[in-house]
């Protein structure tokens, strides 16, 4: 049977890592709302269109749009064992739909992974951030970093700290994460679908409190 999943966290949190293993580890696709815009939007689909209608006038593009794009993305092959949703739903109204959606294919979201730090641990983490130009893989010189200082290990490209890794701007985004997703955690709670990890333990400890929480 198909497993769904979600994976939630604030900016710094070790989400990005944590998906990778999951996906690896139980062969399901890993779907994130900011690839499939990208997608949609380079193969300037219907969709895809229609999103960047909203963004060019710079307005939110609709929960029903967002949707959308992940109904055409279900349909895809490699979804056949499952899905781990990363960064989505971000909005009740998202869950809900979403909730909706998997009930058509026979399937419900099993468990959300709520992975968790104190603001001033994420900080720390965004501010030894260091990005790929080439391929976007993202290092951390404390906890992540690469074998040579400034090359990417995966394809030897330059690395960089992104404009918005400064200090201001990862605080709003971390404030703008925790407005957005508190009435989402209560309402996957209340379910009894939530499950907290805690984000500040080594990478390993949390990818067995992770595995131990699909079980």
């Amino acid at each position: 049977m198909a497993k769904y999943l979600v994976l939630f966290g604030p900016p710094g949190v070790g989400k990005g890592t944590q998906a990778e293993r999951l996906r690896e580890e139980f062969r399901i696709a890993h779907v994130a709302t900011g690839d499939l815009f990208r997608d949609n939007l380079k193969r300037e689909t219907e969709l895809g269109q229609l999103a960047k209608s909203y963004m060019d006038r710079g307005a939110l593009v609709p929960d029903e749009v967002t949707i959308g794009m992940v109904r055409e993305r279900l349909k895809e092959a490699d979804t056949q064992n499952g899905v781990l949703f990363d960064g989505f739903p971000r909005t009740v109204a998202q869950a809900e739909a979403l909730d909706k959606l998997l009930g058509e294919r026979g399937g419900r979201i099993e468990k959300v992974l709520f992975i968790h730090a104190p603001e001033d641990v994420l900080l720390d983490r965004l501010g030894n951030r260091w990005t790929c130009k080439q391929c976007g893989a993202v290092y951390n010189l404390n906890s992540k970093p690469p074998k040579v200082a400034g090359v990417c290990d995966a394809c030897g490209g330059e690395l960089y700290q992104r404009p918005d890794d400064n200090l201001e701007t990862q605080k709003k985004r971390i404030e703008v994460y925790t407005a957005q997703t508190a009435p989402l955690i209560d309402y996957f709670d209340q379910k009894g679908r939530l499950t907290r990890i805690d984000g500040q333990q080594p990478i390993e400890k949390v990818t067995a409190d992770v595995r131990a929480a699909i079980g």
